[in-house]
């Protein structure tokens, strides 16, 4: 699967992205997206590899702190990147069986769904191993969401 993760840095300045399958991410010039008269060439240019997420990604968000969190299903966790570049484990849980969307909300909260992807019957042997009702859990964060104008 490719890019699968995506978020906008606090600024608006970079874009977040991250592969399903690996443990990279990496993130873009805004100011070069938005520029129709660069090459593909030019705009790659741009792109910066921001280093080891800690694990598998199927999610990204930003705060309005300038932190990027990444779900990570191999270790059933959320993780959070400080400015610094120090990526930490903001929560782990069994119950996080593959922390997919997140959103940050002017509560305080982060929000994350599990969305049980590797227990699905294409993963499985035929066999459906999903527990239903599918879960949503919230974290309080010191942060808000990205709110750009």
């Amino acid at each position: 699967m490719g890019a699968d993760g995506i978020a906008i840095s606090s600024d608006g300045e970079r874009l977040w992205y991250c592969p399903l399958i690996s443990r990279r991410w990496y993130s873009v010039a805004t100011s070069a997206l938005r520029d129709r008269t660069l090459s593909g060439d030019d705009v790659a240019a741009t792109i910066v590899d921001e280093g080891d997420k800690g694990g598998g990604a199927d999610g990204l968000e930003s705060d309005d702190q300038g932190r990027i969190y990444a779900t990570n299903w191999e270790h059933n966790a959320i993780t959070r990147r400080q400015p610094t570049g120090e990526v930490q484990t903001l929560v782990h849980d069994e119950r996080l069986l593959w922390p997919d969307t997140m959103s940050i909300a002017t509560d305080g909260y982060l929000y994350v769904t599990a969305n049980q992807l590797h227990r699905q019957d294409t993963y499985q042997n035929g066999d459906d191993l999903r527990a239903y009702p599918y879960s949503l859990f919230r974290f309080a964060i010191d942060a808000g969401p990205v709110l750009l104008r």
